[in-house]
């Protein structure tokens, strides 16, 4: 049965908590939001910690952003979110944070794009970067355009990640997927450079999705290709200065520089 209100309330407060704990947002960092019906939108406030929400605190607005239900105010991200709603009717809820090592690579200009981890190629494909906009303007979601109808998670340049999905629980997992990728990703350069696996064996795990019934994410698509091991496609190995910096966007980001 569909879940009432108050069901979509407790879950985004409990998948709030979830990204606080595991030091994905700080302070009053990052945004939540569930697509109720065709005109509302249930969403977490702005200047409130994740980890400490109560759900009357959330807020209900319709479509173009204007608060319909709530005590405190919207979000300035609350945009990014609608436009993923117009894009996206498959979409019900929406996740944005800052996990640290995600967000390193999306502050070096870097794409989780490398064909690693079968699981990664089947749930997601591939995690384009958008290049940076202003939080809380139109600037934001303008780069977002092209990813959003083909690709379920998204970096964004010097800011975070976005997730979305049919419920939030799935949004919340997406995300869970992009940081727990991005580690394994980062540890292997610190090893000596990824090995990315053979094409064919990227097509079968391809092939895999569609027999899942995962919308298809076209290899070579411009911004994110999916990289593969084959004659002629060079492996890419960071240079010892690009993994410092590299290391040091993920220890600052996790506060611990």
């Amino acid at each position: 049965m569909p879940k009432t209100e108050r069901e979509h309330r407790q879950d985004i407060v409990e998948v709030g908590r979830l990204i606080w704990q595991k030091g994905w947002v700080a302070a009053n960092d990052g945004n939540i939001t569930v697509r109720l019906d065709e005109e509302r939108v249930l969403a977490t406030p702005t200047g409130v910690s994740k980890g400490m929400m109560h759900p009357d605190d959330l807020i209900v607005c319709d479509m173009s952003g204007r608060k319909l239900v709530g005590r405190m105010d919207q979000t300035s991200e609350l945009g990014m979110h609608l436009t993923i709603y117009r894009l996206r009717p498959d979409v019900r809820a929406v996740v944005h944070a800052h996990p640290p090592v995600a967000t390193g690579y999306a502050s070096a200009g870097r794409a989780l794009n490398l064909a690693l981890l079968p699981e990664v190629i089947i749930g997601l494909g591939c995690v384009p970067l958008a290049e940076y906009g202003l939080p809380g303007t139109p600037a934001l979601t303008e780069p977002m355009l092209p990813y959003i109808p083909k690709y379920d998670a998204l970096l964004l340049a010097n800011h975070g990640a976005v997730c979305y999905g049919p419920d939030v629980w799935k949004a919340y997992f997406r995300m869970e997927t992009v940081e727990h990728f991005a580690r394994i990703s980062l540890v292997a350069e610190l090893l000596g450079g990824p090995r990315v696996l053979p094409r064919e064996e990227v097509e079968k795990l391809l092939e895999a999705r569609r027999r899942y019934g995962i919308q298809a994410r076209v290899q070579g698509e411009p911004g994110c290709p999916l990289v593969a091991e084959e004659t002629g496609v060079e492996r890419f190995v960071l240079t010892r200065e690009e993994l410092i910096a590299l290391v040091g966007e993920a220890l600052r980001a996790s506060g611990k520089s």
